[in-house]
């Protein structure tokens, strides 16, 4: 059979991938004088397809067109771009993934459908027969095991290998170890996503306290647990000092702190961490309860980081889910919060199993905490269905991200200030002004370089003849904010929303001037929402800028109903880190958490349209100028954000209360 590959897009020539023995694989009817065509494109081209052909307004991994005839049996289009992310997610190859999709294909233009049940399993089956031959593994079953003593689990052989280490409790050997396990607990976060790796660190941390548990005072368990605790804080946030080098001027100055902040980071954070596995140890209690402790005292101490030096609730643990969508989005029901504590449970009645599996209270808790798991995994499959609605798009909105250098909007004098200023304004424009007929512009944070007086007008919406949403520093009533300028087609400023959670050391002093910061700026009056009238239909919006969006439950007030939240921010300080990757999971979780869609529009980092599952439909990688037009749809409320954080905890801790009572209880009697 004869195979012709189009290279619409130059990235797919790097993969060197035999496609004529794929496609050839994948022959069942077609005869030797059979052609196909295939056609390796990325996601705006399939996009454009999807809605030309399709009515689909968003990219797919693979479309087939079957011609119908015996010979010319069709053409078959796959997208880089959602390959690459498919095979991240799922954890195989980007080869493995694409041989799937060709052979998917194949079928397609062969008569094979999987619209009915009957027909998907019988298409599924002749894939995975295909695939095998090319050594290729069941896309459709992931590497499953049921076994007793875990010797069938990822890390199964550093368990056995960590059951055979003998150390002295608070010995310099422990202390290693904890330090190590700390760093590996790190690597379930973006942009890594080893979720295994922290389930299994923070599982033998838990178990080296618990093994030595008697006997110990509350401060050697502190030092035997601070280790970890503190290179778990320093792996996680050890890019915010990063921003100290982007501008030459500002490293001039600040980077002699890089060692203090880092220091403080992991005293911080080794202190907080502590906290969980310090709790189990003040607390005696019978192993059922213990776990119950420790999932309510971790998640309490997540709750507390929304409040700490004004917050930072980084990385809740509920993110590591987040390449498995239907756990992820038990979020909605649970929240950050509630799916932390499940998760936590989980892992430590799970060792406590381990160390005495005959222990029926903690079997008892380990059902417990699985039936919170399966509730939540059945609530999050409905909140992806209500994600995926359709029936209430919103305009077409255009993101625009500039991408350009801190060092390019630095400046040494005032002339070169404004010249500096006007050309980003220009550039902004030009950016801008891409094909498409968008019904709304949304610029990032910062990203206009004049500061808005009362009384302004945005010559940005004005040049455009749009309605614009930018980033702007505004002064007013003798104060600066970092700003959110709403404003009509005419230039006219309709709305100026002010960031409320301001970011320390970075946009105020939290010590007054005893450490050095950048900026001193006001807060905003906090959340609100905004309504826009677009050729007389209204879109309603929460407004939040940079990192405001990480705080749960904080940006819709009660009983509004919003059809989306826009979100600019401004990684250019955190370039192509970790935390860049992070920031965009904590946005993905907001969605979840609110079932709203977000539109969010970065300067240089990622910006991106996010379905309220927390699907990221299209998005402009780290540190590309450009722009891309999109519809979100699927707003709805979720059962999180009618309850609320605070509303969560206590329901948390109540639930914690009542169930180490009750398994007290009962094995007192016992």
């Amino acid at each position: 059979m004869k195979v012709c590959i189009n290279y619409n897009d130059e990235r797919w020539r790097k993969y060197k991938i035999d496609f004529n023995k794929i496609a050839n694989a994948a022959v069942v009817y077609a005869g030797p004088e059979a052609e196909v065509s295939i056609t390796l494109t990325n996601d705006e081209e399939i996009h454009e397809i999807n809605r030309k052909y399709r009515n689909i307004d968003r990219p797919t991994n693979v479309l087939s067109f079957e011609l119908g005839d015996d010979i010319l049996l069709g053409d078959i289009y796959i997208s880089l771009d959602t390959i690459v992310k498919e095979a991240k997610k799922e954890n195989i190859s980007v080869k493995d993934h694409v041989a799937h999709m060709v052979v998917h294909g194949m079928l397609h233009l062969q008569g094979y459908d999987h619209i009915k049940d009957s027909e998907a399993e019988i298409m599924e089956k002749k894939e995975t027969e295909i695939l095998n031959s090319m050594g290729i593994k069941n896309p459709y079953v992931q590497d499953l095991g049921v076994c007793s003593d875990f010797s069938c689990c990822p890390g199964s052989k550093i368990y056995s290998f960590f059951k055979r280490i003998k150390f002295k409790p608070n010995g310099f050997g422990q202390y290693l170890i904890m330090a190590v396990l700390g760093g590996v607990a790190a690597l379930g976060f973006a942009p890594t996503h080893l979720w295994w790796a922290t389930l299994i660190a923070i599982a033998f941390a838990y178990a080296i306290v618990v093994r030595n548990i008697s006997g110990a005072g509350v401060f050697k368990v502190f030092l035997r647990v601070f280790p970890f605790s503190a290179v778990y804080s320093i792996a996680m946030f050890w890019w915010v000092v990063n921003s100290i080098f982007v501008v030459p001027e500002l490293a001039e100055q600040f980077a002699v702190w890089t060692i203090p902040a880092i220091i403080g980071i992991g005293i911080l954070g080794g202190i907080i961490f502590s906290i969980p596995f310090v709790s189990i140890s003040c607390i005696r209690t019978k192993p059922a309860c213990r776990a119950f402790l420790f999932a309510a005292v971790w998640t309490f101490v997540l709750w507390l980081r929304e409040w700490l030096l004004t917050g930072f609730p980084w990385n809740p643990l509920a993110n590591i889910l987040m390449p498995f969508p239907i756990l992820a989005n038990s979020m909605a029901l649970w929240g950050a919060l509630g799916t932390t504590f499940v998760l936590v449970g989980l892992i430590a009645i799970i060792v406590e199993l381990i160390l005495n599996k005959r222990n029926k209270y903690s079997w008892g808790a380990f059902v417990l905490f699985l039936t919170l798991a399966g509730i939540g995994t059945l609530y999050g499959y409905r909140n992806i269905t209500e994600a995926n609605n359709s029936d209430n798009y919103t305009q077409t909105i255009r993101i625009v991200q500039p991408a350009l250098s801190a060092e390019q909007k630095a400046t040494h004098s005032r002339e070169e200030a404004i010249r500096n200023a006007t050309d980003n304004v220009n550039t902004l424009i030009e950016l801008a002004k891409g094909p498409g007929n968008p019904d709304l512009i949304v610029f990032p944070e910062t990203a206009y370089p004049f500061v808005v007086l009362k009384g302004d007008d945005m010559p940005i919406a004005a040049a455009l003849n749009n309605n614009v949403v930018i980033g702007a520093t505004s002064y007013m009533n003798g104060s600066l904010y970092n700003s959110m300028v709403v404003a009509t087609p005419g230039g006219a400023i309709q709305t100026v929303y002010s960031k409320s959670h301001l970011v320390p050391f970075g946009e105020y002093r939290p010590f007054g001037d005893i450490i050095p910061t950048p900026g001193q700026l006001s807060k905003g009056n906090g959340a609100e929402i905004i309504t826009i009238d677009i050729n007389g239909k209204v879109f309603s919006f929460a407004p939040a800028i940079c990192y405001e969006i990480i705080f749960s439950d904080s940006l819709v007030p009660n009983a509004e109903k919003p059809d989306a939240i826009i979100n600019i921010t401004n990684d250019t300080w955190f370039g192509n880190t970790p935390g860049t990757y992070q920031h965009l999971d904590m946005v993905r979780r907001y969605a979840i958490e609110s079932g709203l869609p977000i539109v969010r529009a970065n300067y240089s980092g990622i910006s991106a349209f996010i379905l309220s599952d927390g699907n990221v439909v299209s998005e402009i990688p780290v540190a590309e100028q450009g722009y891309m037009d999109g519809s979100l749809y699927g707003a709805h409320s979720t059962i999180y954000r009618e309850i609320g954080r605070d509303g969560m905890m206590i329901i948390i801790l109540l639930f914690s209360c009542m169930c180490t009572i009750l398994l007290a209880t009962l094995e007192k009697r016992d």
